[in-house]
């Protein structure tokens, strides 16, 4: 399932019900301090029950308290649901079939808290469309017992495949009764299902997204561990991707011991039959996995109890780790949520970070949100995930992005395009500042060198780095550009070789720019790094690399010779000649050589032309 959407009512300084759309990728929750961005994690935190999250009494929006209010909810509603739920005896059944959906077709959860207590929901309820009839809108609620004489009461049993299953007298009873007269029901999951359906709702709550939330350091308890130790998440994720196994195995302990204890009261039986038909053995609770990791650091320090930056670092690391991590055949997404990834951490940290997420988020099975009002993070947010906090007198209000409001997100946080439009004639937004250097060079060089008749510099071309290719920085300088009047295009690396997800969105920019009719260019090989010639990189630092047109040339590169990644084009290109130049970029179009970035160089500078 998929987090489509979050309602907050009453809740802290959200009055009345207030609806935050959360983006299918990267969710960037922006705007000023003390307008309500931490709220909407934490309220997400206290639904999934995160470890240490729990609702309190002063919960409540004050002023509704004041009005007579004394409840509050948080409502999450999903998309992308699972084609089939195995709720009786190994039959699958749905959703949909079970009528457990919206008016939408979403799955809508709302808990509901009472102001006068604290900790778990007062009520739980699934919004859906649901039959008026009485003796059908509580099907999920009845027992095997009940259902069999409400089948048979309908004249149904013969319909029934296999009477042993609840779900097949569910949908013999409904198919018998159509048309069914559905409206809009709150279905109570304590009062709608009886003591054996509890564990429908058991099943179902399993295929929710898991969720961790990592906190600012606000707050100095050291018990913190789920907003302080990212690894204990791991732990969930692995407990989750081995769920199928976990639940067989309790499976056959369970059918073990209750043939041990069905013999038991077999003999006893024999001797005091009153007393054994008393008797029913059951499981009194379900067994708790539980597993507690750390890091632990000098003299045994645990990692909550290390410095803020030293948290922050980790954490850091474990986005970058589970960035690479290649998921995949998992069921249930996980949803990671970052309040402020900008604490206590130096600027370039900063930026690794919400790379990193980027990346992350490109993968199916993932959901970011972050929160952010440091102008340097909010500009990487791609445009379609932020949602600008803002407030109308004292209440706060949510926009959704468009042209206006991503102006006004802009101005608020102070986000700034790229120096140097002033003498330019034309535009080339590209992604980092690897590229600048990358572009000014390759088309210098080759001018220098008589293969192409301008550079950028003397078409007064400006390359411009954005943070990336869809995010609110790109729009603040392409809109500018449009203000201007200039013309201009986007150049990117193609990622060819990358992860499937990135090449996806790459596509996805592409077709964006063109429907803008923008040129849009993207290199042949993975990424810039992959022109670079080992024999300079030989030459210049004695290392001696290996790699091919689409593998991580700019990791491998950057291993060898002992610095980071993103330095190396900085660090060997300028030093590359146009023979060298050419010789890496030659590819063969229906039968002809031509060197790519001679073409390309020759397209960016025809674009003031």
């Amino acid at each position: 399932m998929r987090l489509k959407s979050v309602k907050l009512t009453n809740f802290r300084g959200y009055q009345d019900t207030t609806v935050i759309p959360i983006d299918e990728a990267m969710t960037g929750i922006v705007g000023r301090n003390d307008f309500g961005k931490s709220t909407i994690l934490e309220a997400l935190a206290i639904f999934f029950e995160a470890d240490g999250a729990k609702a309190d009494k002063n919960d409540i929006n004050c002023f509704q308290l004041e009005a007579g209010a004394n409840k509050f909810e948080i409502t999450c509603v999903f998309d992308e649901l699972p084609d089939a739920l195995i709720l009786d005896e190994n039959v699958k059944t749905t959703l949909a079939d079970e009528l457990l959906l919206n008016a939408e077709g979403c799955f809508e959860i709302i808990k509901v808290f009472k102001a006068t207590t604290s900790g778990k929901p007062d009520k739980t309820y699934i919004r859906c469309q649901h039959p008026e009839e009485e003796q059908l809108n509580n099907m999920l609620g009845l027992k095997m017992a009940e259902l069999k004489k409400l089948g048979k009461d309908r004249g149904i049993e013969e319909k029934v495949a296999d009477k042993r299953v609840a779900s097949l007298w569910r949908k013999a009873i409904r198919d018998a009764s159509q048309p069914l007269n559905l409206i809009e029901t709150l279905l109570d999951v304590d009062k709608g299902l009886s003591v054996e359906g509890k564990s429908v709702w058991t099943k179902i709550q399993d295929q929710l997204p898991t969720f961790a939330l990592f906190k600012a350091d606000r707050e100095s308890s050291d018990g913190d561990a789920e907003a302080k130790n990212p690894l204990q998440q791991a732990v969930k994720e692995a407990q989750t991707s081995l769920q199928s196994e976990i639940s067989y195995l309790e499976e056959q302990i369970e059918q073990s011991v209750l043939d041990v204890a069905n013999r038991t009261l077999a003999k006893l039986r024999e001797m005091a039959p009153e007393l054994a038909n008393e008797l029913k053995p059951r499981f009194k609770d379900k067994p708790k996995w539980t597993f507690n990791f750390t890091l632990d650091g000098k003299d045994g320090i645990p990692i909550n109890k290390r410095g803020s930056g030293v948290r922050r670092l980790i954490l850091l690391n474990f986005f970058r780790a589970e960035a690479e991590k290649a998921v995949s055949g998992a069921n249930r997404k996980v949803i990671y949520a970052i309040e402020e990834p900008e604490t206590s951490q130096h600027p370039n940290y900063q930026i690794m970070l919400m790379r990193a997420l980027l990346e992350l988020a490109n993968q199916d099975n993932r959901q970011i949100l972050v929160t952010t009002h440091v102008p340097a993070l909010a500009g990487l947010i791609p445009v379609e995930g932020v949602r600008f906090v803002a407030r109308n007198g004292n209440v706060p209000i949510i926009k959704m992005p468009n042209d206006l409001v991503l102006k006004e997100a802009a101005e608020s946080l102070g986000i700034l395009p790229e120096t140097g439009m002033e003498r330019a004639k034309g535009v080339v937004l590209v992604e980092g500042k690897s590229d600048v250097t990358f572009l000014r060079h390759t088309t210098a060089i080759l001018k220098d060198a008589g293969h192409v008749a301008v550079s950028l510099d003397d078409a007064m071309i400006v390359p411009l780095q954005t943070g990336g290719s869809g995010n609110v920085k790109h729009w603040v300088t392409h809109k500018l550009a449009d203000d201007l009047g200039l013309p201009w295009c986007v150049f990117l690396d193609s990622d060819i070789g990358g992860s499937p997800e990135q090449v996806k969105s790459i596509q996805k920019r592409k077709a964006e720019v063109e429907a803008q009719n923008r040129p849009f260019y993207s290199t042949r090989k993975r990424e810039i790094e992959n022109y670079l010639c080992a024999d300079l990189i030989k030459e210049q630092s004695g290392a001696e690399v290996t790699f091919t047109d689409i593998c991580d040339a700019k990791k491998i590169i950057g291993n060898a010779v002992g610095m980071k990644p993103d330095d190396v084009i900085d660090r060997f290109w300028p030093s590359m000649s146009a023979t060298k130049i050419i010789e890496q970029s030659i590819y063969n179009d229906n039968g002809v050589e031509k060197s790519e970035l001679v073409e390309l160089t020759k397209k960016l500078t025809a674009l003031v032309e």
